[in-house]
């Protein structure tokens, strides 16, 4: 095989972290809006940020996928 694949315990395993990511990341935008403290909604946006790193590295590994070749 000359393609890197994931397994496809791999594969849901991933899209199962991608989605928790993914919910976190919405959550945390969601409750800077209903945050008054301005430190609090500093660090929510620091966490959104880091979310988005994130979920675009594991958009790198879910794309290795079998399902999706």
């Amino acid at each position: 095989m000359d393609k890197e694949c994931l397994a496809l315990h791999e594969t849901m395993e991933t899209h199962e972290i991608l989605n928790f990511k993914t919910v976190c990341m919405l959550r945390s935008k969601l409750m800077q809006g209903l945050c008054f403290d301005n430190e609090l909604k500093a660090l929510m946006e620091k966490d959104v940020q880091q979310s988005i790193m994130d979920i675009n590295e594991l958009l790198s590994f879910y794309n290795k996928s079998q399902i999706l070749q």
